[in-house]
């Protein structure tokens, strides 16, 4: 299994901060977003690469972090060549890139790297290994306000998902889904085409709503939280809360 890493955008409501440098490895204490993240992902038996896809601006910075880094598995840096945000893939292409570029045939665990969780994605992948089924997260969302703004799911009594909207007017359930999710090696000529049949580009859940209209997928509810760092005040609110392990 790969662990791909979506780390392409230009991260412009944080303004000055990520102007020149790149979200994922802004310091949370001594750490960075992506390394509190990956010190998680390698320990899982079952993967067995990072795969970073990041822009052309900050690719150059991705790749002196990773020669500085000591994890287990292997650090690969996909560069998509884009220079700015008006010019950006999207989510959905710079995945589609980068399995394209590195020929990767396998399962795949694909994560945003703007998140600090306090779960492991061990968890997830043990559920996607006990359902055979390509996955997406969910977690209970009471806010009407917040689930209008992010990808919502039905689930049957098995966690099966029998339907999913992004940003929907009206909710039909209160499961949202953040960005972390498993596609299976067996529905990979599926995210291949997945553009190519009307898949919307830039955000990753476009691609989990187009798998689960045409596929089975299950979602695994989260079994802690997590913190989306969004924004400049959600960043410092993550450095004051989290910057000190204990």
């Amino acid at each position: 299994m790969k662990n791909i890493v979506i780390a392409a955008g230009y991260a412009t409501r944080l303004g000055e901060l990520t102007k020149n440098f790149p979200k994922p490895l802004l310091k949370i204490g001594e750490s960075t977003i992506l390394g509190r993240m990956l010190d998680d992902i390698d320990t899982i038996p079952e993967i067995d690469e990072h795969v970073i896809i990041t822009n052309h601006k900050f690719a150059h910075i991705f790749e002196d972090w990773a020669r500085e880094q000591h994890y287990q598995k292997k650090i690969t840096i996909v560069d998509d060549g884009t220079e700015s945000n008006d010019t950006r893939l999207g989510a959905v292409c710079d995945l589609l890139y980068a399995i394209d570029k590195l020929q990767i045939d396998d399962d795949m665990l694909v994560v945003a790297a703007d998140n600090i969780l306090f779960f492991s994605f061990q968890e997830f992948v043990d559920f996607a290994k006990s359902k055979q089924t390509s996955c997406i997260m969910c977690h209970e969302q009471p806010s009407i306000e917040k689930l209008q703004r992010t990808g919502v799911v039905v689930l049957d009594a098995n966690n099966r998902v029998l339907n999913m909207e992004e940003k929907p007017p009206q909710p039909k359930s209160t499961w949202a889904v953040p960005p972390f999710y498993i596609y299976l090696k067996k529905d990979m000529p599926l995210v291949k085409s997945s553009v190519a049949n009307g898949c919307g580009k830039d955000a990753p859940g476009n691609l989990a709503h187009y798998m689960v209209d045409n596929t089975t997928m299950h979602a695994w509810p989260m079994s802690a939280g997590r913190f989306d760092i969004g924004s400049l005040d959600t960043y410092y609110e993550a450095c004051e809360k989290y910057g000190i392990r204990k």
